[in-house]
């Protein structure tokens, strides 16, 4: 059988599930599908930080859970199995308690880079508009300041904020954009 005629191997989540406790990378599930991610640059950390920082007491003061970078979301999409890991997570579900993943997130946040812009813009966002739970959906450069809000209420048209603050409404919470990107400097 020539390489294309030949079967893929397809990961089960199960397979995907207990595999990613032992790997020191992580990778995204794709209806059987695995992918490695690739690292992220200083000024995504930092910003990444300084969100996690500016979102997280209000989180906890809501009961939320809010995870960074770690906590993979899962979705079902035309009986595919999707799990993604995203920049930062916000769920304020009780029930919404897995282990390895939550499934309905009210607010879910990209940090965009040269190599993941256009599946964040595209595939996730399309992808994260199927979860009934989603809120906002937040995009945010790290080579300019720009965050563009994109919410349900909103028919998922965007909100770009360059200056001033900008309103996370799964916390009620208004963030300034200079504190977004104190540590990078500009």
């Amino acid at each position: 059988m020539s390489p294309l005629h030949a079967r893929k191997h397809l990961v089960s989540v199960e397979e995907y599930l207990a595999g990613e406790q032992l790997s020191e990378v992580r990778h995204e599930y794709i209806d059987g599908q695995v992918y490695a991610m690739v690292g992220a640059s200083d000024r995504h950390g930092l910003i990444v930080m300084a969100l996690s920082l500016l979102l997280g007491g209000r989180a906890r003061e809501k009961k939320c859970q809010f995870f960074i970078a770690d906590m993979k979301v899962r979705l079902k999409i035309s009986g595919q199995d999707i799990f993604y890991y995203p920049d930062l997570l916000l769920s304020c579900d009780a029930t919404d308690r897995e282990t390895y993943f939550r499934q309905h997130p009210c607010l879910i946040i990209e940090v965009l880079s040269e190599s993941t812009e256009r599946i964040d813009r595209r595939e996730k966002m399309l992808a994260y508009q199927t979860l009934p739970s989603l809120e906002e959906y937040v995009l945010v450069a790290q080579d300019e300041r720009r965050v563009e809000i994109y919410r349900r209420r909103d028919e998922w048209q965007p909100e770009i904020v360059n200056e001033g603050v900008f309103h996370i409404d799964c916390l009620d919470l208004s963030v300034s954009i200079d504190d977004v990107y104190l540590d990078v400097g500009w």
